[in-house]
């Protein structure tokens, strides 16, 4: 970010640092990454369930209420700031040309929507085997899980002229979940894969093995 140095708005509904008085304690988190990685960090030391909210707002030297701003629970911490991602994704989608094949354009948004910068792996990581594993966050994944699904049953649906709840959109948008699901089981199982490796691995061969 530009223009100085970002911060949260305090409980007050101003901004620490604007009235000229240095704001005491730690620095406060400035995006929802950045309070994400905080709640990692004590999810990693003290556990998902042993972690409150007020021990992540504390952490992340903010208010409760502005922790609020910017998650709805603690159960959206793991997947940072999704719905941005998840419009980067259509966006990836609407930018390729039609006369791509269906299948060829779902696989490269795949991959593009999973592709991790080098500094974020070990975050990733954490995120994911929080999400595949706790009990607590089951759930809502779910939601999440569908959210993701819609953009692909949308995209194929507008491509095949059919209704995004149809058969071949719903089927193609559940494979490629399972697919991303297992390549991420493989990739948490191998500290040294490659999680775009995997994805295309599998990928190639949904291809190979199922084609007409």
């Amino acid at each position: 970010m530009e223009g100085g140095e970002p911060t949260l708005p305090t409980d007050d509904g101003s901004r620490a640092g604007e009235s000229g008085a240095p704001r005491l304690g730690r620095r406060p988190s400035t995006t929802q990454a950045e309070l994400s990685h905080v709640a990692l960090t004590l999810f990693a030391e003290r556990g998902f369930e042993d972690t409150t909210v007020d021990d992540i707002a504390a952490a992340a030297g903010i208010g409760r209420r502005t922790f609020f701003r910017y998650f709805a629970s603690k159960n959206d911490l793991p997947w940072g700031d999704f719905d941005a991602q998840l419009d980067g994704m259509r966006r990836h989608l609407d930018g390729l040309p039609d006369d791509l094949p269906l299948m060829d354009a779902v696989c490269a948004a795949v991959i593009e929507f999973n592709r991790i910068p080098p500094e974020e792996v070990p975050w990733h990581r954490q995120r994911m085997r929080l999400l595949l594993n706790v009990p607590a966050l089951l759930a809502h994944s779910t939601l999440r899980f569908k959210a993701w699904r819609d953009v692909v049953a949308e995209y194929a649906a507008r491509r095949l002229g059919v209704p995004a709840d149809s058969l071949e959109p719903q089927a193609l948008a559940w494979t490629m979940l399972g697919i991303a699901l297992a390549a991420y089981e493989q990739w948490l199982v191998h500290e040294d894969a490659d999680l775009s490796e995997l994805l295309e691995s599998a990928l190639r061969m949904l291809g190979e093995r199922f084609a007409s």
